[in-house]
Order: structure tokens, then sequence, then C-alpha cells
């Protein structure tokens, strides 16, 4: 459980850090960087808070019997549906907020972790590197 609770602060941190260089980048190559801003902050805390419940999810129906595990899950799964929903609506129908941005808040939380998987692996990238004549 504590091992959990450490990769989702790992992943959190990581997840603000590119936030943070999106930021600045937007500062730098955008006439009015403020909308995209607040689409990032916006979309960058609502998919770590879907981030975060998914975590919750998963660790309370372990607990659970599969079929109370399967409807808590399905509940879960609507409501954060629902929730994403929501604040693409939201993004879409305000005016101070960049769709593009919000969308790249969302989606920022997956490409971190798929990133940190994806470097994690040390022997993905001795055999990609292998040469065929080396085996």
């Amino acid at each position: 459980m504590q091992e959990v609770r450490k990769l989702i602060k790992k992943i959190m941190v990581l997840t603000l850090s590119v936030m943070g260089g999106l930021v600045i980048l937007s500062l730098v190559f955008l006439e009015e960087p403020l909308p995209m801003i607040q689409g990032l902050i916006f979309g960058t805390l609502l998919g770590g808070l879907n981030f975060y419940d998914l975590a919750l999810t998963l660790e309370k129906a372990s607990t659970m019997a599969p079929e109370k595990a399967r409807g808590y899950a399905t509940r879960k799964y609507m409501i954060r549906f629902v929730l994403m929903a929501t604040a693409l609506w939201v993004s879409i129908r305000g005016e101070h907020l960049h769709v593009l941005g919000t969308i790249a808040g969302l989606l920022l939380v997956k490409l971190v972790i798929y990133v940190t998987s994806l470097f994690n692996d040390r022997r993905y990238y001795i055999n990609i590197f292998k040469r065929k004549e080396d085996k």
C-alpha cells in the first residue's frame, strides 16, 4: 500500500513538472497565453484527481467480493466519465479556458505514466539497440 502511495506521488510530481514546462512554453510562444495556461491547469488538476480516484477505487475494489467490486468499479468509472465530460463541456463553453489546453492537461497524467513505464525498463532498450549479430 505504501509503494502505491509513493508511485502516485511520483507520477503527480512528474505531471506537475511537465505542466510547468508546458506553461513556460505557452508563455514564450503564444501571443495570449492566459487561456492556454488556465486550460492546462484545469485539465491537469482534473486529470490528477481522476488518477487518484482510480487508484483509490482499485485499492478498495481489491478488498471486496467480486460481484460488489464489479458494481463499485463501474459506478466509479461512470462518475469519472461524467466528470471528464463536464470538464470538456466547461472548457468548450467557457471563454477563459482553451480547449486544447484542457485536453492536454487531461491527457498529461497518462503521458507521464507511459513515459515513466517506458524508461523504467532498461532491458527493453538493450534489446532495441542490440544488433542481430551480437545474439
